[in-house]
């Protein structure tokens, strides 16, 4: 009985070692064909526009061809569940986003993934902050001037949105929870139309990326006076964190690659090698810079614990919000 047990561990080891070695021959020759990568936005968003940046370069550090394929739809599910199934062979990339695998997730009830647990995550590679914008007829020049001005003013200001569960939405709900104070939130349909409220003095203060509102601010139709990286940012000149004022705020958006679970980790170490060959490129740097974001990295372990950290503040801001999962 003994030997035939040894035997059978022995013929259970053989196999298991002829399966690592056809990974690793399939991990050696990777990539043999074109890569491709899902981005679950719609064609000329920033997440597009980020991902074909990257994409470019990356078929380049790969020796072949890395194309965009866009799915988009309900909030980012659709096209991450379609790479989440798709087969782990390191040909089929998703480019993952706060929106798309933390934060449309939390506002569903029935969601077949953990943006955690069920892929294989290769790295980050850009971030986006959002900066903090009022109208400039408000009599406020800096985050605490703001917080003081709503206190005083509870029954009149307002908050403009780009939606309910919207990024403008859950980063200007955080900043009312961390100060303690209150604004009454105006939805609209986009962070264009939601600028524009302010633009217009029809909503008093927003938070929105970067890239939508800087040229308002350089002409003198908006005022900013913070911005949601913990740190300054060269790209943002002289608007100092909101941080600086509400220590511990934190809520940029930002950017990275994850592969199907089951992806030969021999695959994403070599995906992960060439995602940091491009992104140390100036051209995909500056090609970032234009989009209102900055280079983002790290290794596949340090993407998984922020997407664990993001995670659990998310539900937390969500929670704030008073917003259920339909």
């Amino acid at each position: 009985m003994l030997n035939i047990l040894l035997r059978a561990l022995v013929a259970f080891a053989a196999l298991f070692a002829s399966v690592d070695a056809l990974a690793q021959d399939a991990a050696r020759d990777y990539p043999s064909r074109a890569v491709r990568m899902l981005v679950p936005n719609a064609p000329g968003s920033s997440i597009d526009t980020m991902s074909r940046i990257v994409a470019a370069k990356l078929g380049d550090a790969l020796g072949q061809s890395v194309f965009v394929e866009n799915r988009d739809g309900a909030g980012g599910l659709i096209g991450v569940e379609a790479g989440r199934t798709a087969k782990p062979d390191g040909y089929t990339l998703i480019c993952a986003s706060n929106g798309s695998m933390l934060i449309a997730p939390l506002l569903k009830k029935s969601v077949p993934y953990d943006a955690v647990n069920d892929f294989e995550h290769i790295g980050s590679f850009a971030v986006t902050p959002n900066v903090l914008i009022v109208n400039p007829e408000l009599p406020v020049k800096s985050v605490k001037e703001l917080i003081d001005y709503a206190r005083a003013n509870r029954a009149t200001i307002n908050m403009a949105s780009a939606g309910v569960g919207s990024q403008s939405h859950l980063s200007g709900v955080l900043l009312m929870t961390m100060a303690n104070f209150e604004s009454l939130v105006v939805p609209h349909k986009g962070g264009g139309p939601s600028v524009n409220s302010v633009v217009a003095g029809q909503t008093h203060w927003t938070f929105t990326p970067a890239p939508a509102v800087m040229p308002f601010v350089k002409n003198g139709r908006l005022r900013a006076i913070g911005q949601s990286l913990p740190r300054r940012s060269a790209m943002l000149g002289d608007i100092p964190p909101v941080a600086d004022s509400i220590p511990g705020y934190d809520f940029s958006g930002w950017a990275g690659l994850v592969a199907p679970k089951g992806t030969p980790q021999a695959v994403i170490d070599r995906l992960h090698a060439a995602l940091m060959k491009t992104l140390d490129l100036a051209e995909v740097k500056d090609g970032l810079a234009k989009q209102g974001a900055e280079v983002f990295t790290g290794s596949p372990e340090d993407f998984r614990k922020f997407l664990a950290q993001d995670q659990a503040s998310t539900v937390k801001v969500i929670q704030a919000a008073k917003l259920q999962a339909d």
